[in-house]
């Protein structure tokens, strides 16, 4: 029998990480799974414990990182990902996409090892183009309440091509859209979860702003397929992935309530600082580099979420209070 490849995927609790692990573990890889769960839950992966060819190790990656033995790939997705989680935790975001990013191509380079970053649509900040390009700069704001997120991205794209154009390194750069699915986190402030979490407990859905701006919605296991088949490219420069069918808060909001049969009606609330006002990808690279689009329409995808969140405990359902990250905080 062959021998296994071996995958290291930080951040492999949370969201994106464990879709990762679920897929490398299926497509017959040995998968080393890496978080220090400040925002990855364990019950994510918990399902892959079992297998001979799962491992999981409890550490920080922005602390020195050591794995034994061979490493083929190395996916870098440990970050909080939700803006009241960078909001809590502005060091630790900062830390994750700079010491971590370091340590994990430090690592690629020992072990002569693909490294493929995890980056994001939150680069181009609030864009002035639209959609957003690859070859667009971005519109930042690097200290304002989201630069710790941003900015903390940019660095790790900036890094990451120093790496390869320095040190010959293999690298890939993915900038990852809005994506929904199954194991979202009901409380991490972000639209959908927080939409479908109103609606099941009887609440009315909040809208921030006056529900113009819109968003791009992809499927998670649409996006986990783009991931898989930049890792498999050869192609150094950032892609966008995501779906490229926009729609307005206010619309959506309304497709929600529709999903979910119930009465709520739509509250509207003063918009955050620095909120993007519009997001959407063009997908034209990921199409000609990597024969890749998004499949699962935004009906079919959020059904199956939907699903995913009604079989919640009703414990989960009420845990609207975000994360405590105290014992994470050095005052």
């Amino acid at each position: 029998m062959m021998e296994r490849k071996r995958v290291l995927i930080t951040g492999a609790a949370g969201f994106l990480g464990s879709h990762l692990c679920d897929r490398f573990i299926n497509d017959g890889y040995h998968v080393i799974a890496m978080d220090n769960l400040i925002t990855g839950r364990l019950k994510n992966i918990e399902h892959l414990f079992k297998l001979e060819n799962f491992e999981f190790y409890h550490h920080d990656v922005s602390k020195f990182i050591h794995v034994p033995g061979k490493l083929d790939y190395i996916l870098h997705f440990a970050s909080p990902a939700s803006p009241i989680d960078y909001l809590k935790i502005p060091i630790q975001t900062l830390k994750v996409g700079s010491l971590g990013v370091h340590n994990c191509l430090g690592l690629a380079k020992a072990k002569k090892a693909r490294l493929l970053i995890a980056s994001t649509s939150e680069v181009y900040g609030d864009p002035t183009v639209h959609p957003q390009t690859e070859d667009y700069w971005g519109n930042v704001n690097p200290v304002g309440p989201r630069g710790v997120y941003d900015e903390a991205k940019r660095f790790q794209e900036a890094i990451t091509m120093a790496y390869h154009n320095f040190h010959g390194l293999e690298t890939r750069i993915v900038r990852i859209f809005n994506t929904y699915g199954p194991r979202m986190r009901l409380n991490d402030g972000r639209v959908l979860p927080a939409f479908i979490g109103q609606a099941l407990r009887g609440e009315d859905l909040t809208v921030f702003g006056d529900g113009s701006q819109t968003r791009s919605f992809c499927y998670v296991d649409d996006l986990v397929e783009g991931i898989v088949r930049l890792l498999h490219s050869d192609y150094v420069y950032p892609v966008n992935v995501g779906n490229p069918s926009e729609i307005t808060i206010s619309d959506f909001a309304e497709e929600i309530i529709k999903l979910t049969g119930t009465s709520q009606k739509v509250i509207y609330k003063d918009l955050p600082v620095d909120d993007p006002k519009q997001r959407r990808p063009d997908i034209s690279k990921a199409q000609e580099i990597l024969n890749w689009e998004p499949k699962v329409d935004r009906a079919e995808g959020l059904k199956l979420t939907y699903d995913y969140f009604k079989g919640l405990s009703q414990e989960e359902l009420l845990e609207t209070d975000h994360y405590n990250f105290d014992k994470y905080i050095i005052r």
